[in-house]
This record gives structure tokens, sequence and C-alpha cells, in this order.
């Protein structure tokens, strides 16, 4: 590793992406480390400005998330989703009491001109998140999922239809036209690249769909792992197995590992798969058997210390 390449860009979305996140700030100083999260999931919903992964990612580092659920907010109280269900209101997509607050500072924030990424740091930095988190994308990109009940936006299908309809296709609305962050552009000093476990297809591959971002992290010159977000053939959390089925992939390590061929240099592999481990080399890729079941926190720092060993190894 060349002298001065210190810095992590860790590719995040959803509850995996938040967990490695975390783990990766036990283990490295905050300067020394980017995540990168998927906006491709943000949504309006009652008239508020609605980023759930830039949510996840933020409470998760500044150790507010729900620990059971790891969305959403500890200590969490319903008084407005329950009023508002006496109204006849919607509440299929349930926002906490504390999480309202977020929603309506960002969306006042982001009315009066700011960007995404002003407002994500700075209500970040007022929560205690010490590394750098940024959105992919100050322009709007929006997942939408074709199923065979139509085309249906990303939050529809996954919370109020709950994954049910059958995945044909994904694109990403916008995508054509939205400016990556600066963060996913600028090689230098880079030390690595990590993607985190998060859904292959929802919330990693809108990230790398970005102008430019997939061929600049494929000629930067420094390592690039991708953690599995798979083991046993179950997703850990989502609905990453069920896309992998439905839209004609392996449901295993190895179908995520050939997704993300021609990217990443090494794959981190669940101890549970070892057995696949030779098929995924057979990909040009080096393998990394590990426990990649994040259980706790100190699970956690040492997942993220395994990544950056791997992330070494292959400098």
């Amino acid at each position: 590793m060349g002298e001065g390449k210190r810095k992590i860009l860790a590719l995040a979305g959803g509850v995996g992406g938040a967990k490695l996140a975390l783990g990766l700030t036990g283990v490295l100083p905050a300067d020394e480390l980017t995540v990168a999260v998927n906006t491709a999931d943000d949504f309006e919903h009652l008239g508020f400005s609605i980023s759930p992964d830039l949510d996840t990612v933020m409470y998760t580092l500044a150790g507010v998330a729900n620990p059971e659920t790891g969305w959403g907010r500890q200590g969490e109280s319903w008084t407005v989703m329950e009023a508002l269900g006496h109204l006849g209101g919607e509440t299929w997509f349930r926002l906490g009491d504390k999480d309202l607050a977020t929603h309506i500072e960002r969306t006042r924030r982001l009315r009066a001109g700011e960007t995404l990424s002003a407002v994500t740091g700075d209500l970040a930095r007022r929560m205690g998140v010490k590394p750098a988190m940024v959105p992919m994308s100050d322009d709007p990109v929006r997942t939408m999922v074709t199923t065979d009940q139509g085309e249906l936006a990303f939050q529809d299908w996954f919370v109020r239809l709950q994954c049910r309809p059958t995945v044909q296709s994904v694109r990403f609305a916008g995508v054509e036209t939205a400016k990556p962050s600066p963060a996913l552009l600028d090689m230098a000093g880079l030390r690595g690249v990590i993607v985190c476990p998060s859904n292959p297809f929802v919330s990693v591959a809108p990230i790398l769909a970005l102008s430019g971002v997939r061929a600049g992290l494929t000629s930067a010159g420094v390592p690039r792992i991708a953690v599995t977000p798979i083991v046993g053939g179950q997703a850990i959390k989502g609905p990453a197995a069920k896309m992998l089925a439905e839209l004609g992939h392996d449901v295993s390590a190895l179908g995520v590992a050939r997704y993300y061929r021609g990217l990443i240099d090494g794959f981190m592999l669940d101890k549970e798969d070892a057995a696949l481990a030779t098929d995924i080399e057979a990909l040009g890729m080096r393998v990394r058997v590990a426990d990649t079941m994040m259980r706790n926190d100190e699970d956690k720092r040492r997942l993220a210390a395994d990544a950056l060993a791997f992330v070494d190894a292959l400098c």
C-alpha cells in the first residue's frame, strides 16, 4: 500500500451496509472513512422528503438506531401515526415521532435550496456522526421495479406490498442525468473500496449506475472488495435472495460474486459457504472466508477489521 493512500470508501445501503459502516468506525479514524449511501429509494411521503438508507446509516453511526429492526430510532413513539390513522391517513410507511423530526428538518432545508449533501452532513454532525457520510447524488434518482403487477416505485413494492409481487426488472429513473457525489469520483488518497453487504440490485447498483462511478472505481488502481449479503442461500436482511431468484441469478454468494464480476478484486465469503470459494476464485477474484454475521457491535468491528486486512492483502 503506497504512502498516503489511507482513506476507505464504503458503498452502503440498508441495514447490512449500516452495520458494517459502524464496524468500520470502530477500527478506523473518522477522517479515514467515507460512507457513500444509496439514495435511489428516497421518496416523498406525506409531503416530506424521506431518505430511508441515509437515515438508517446515520442513526446507526450515531448509536440511536432501533436495535431490534436495524432501522428507525430506538425509544420511538408513534403518536403522530396513531392520530393520522384515526383521520384515515396513510400509515403503511411507519414514521415514528423522533424520525419525523428528521424528515421535517430535511424537507424544510431542501425546499429552502440546500443540497441533500449539505443537509445530510449537518444532520449527521448534529447527531454525533464522525466520518464523512455522503448521499450518492444530490440529484433525484428513483428505483422503479417492474413486477407481475406492473411497474412500482420501490417503497410501494418493498414496504406497502411487502415484496410480494414478482420482480421482472429494475431501473433507476433519473440516473442518466444525476451527478454523483464528488466522493465517488475522487480516487486520490484512497486505500481501498469496500462494497458493504447491501442488496446488490437496489442498494449498490444505483450507486454504480451514476455516470463515471463504475469506470472510476474499476480504473482506480486500489483494491476493491465486496462482503457477501447472502449466507447459506439466504439474505441476512431484506429481499436480496428473492430478487436474485426472480432476476435469474443463482441464489447464493456465488450469484452475488458473478453480479460484481469486473468491479471487485476480492470477495468476502461466509464460512458457511466456504465450499463456494473455488468457484468464486474462478471468476478472477481473490476470496477470504470469514464469519460475516454481525450479531453485535463486537462482530461488526471484527468483520470490519477482517475486511481492512483483506483490502491491504490485495495491495
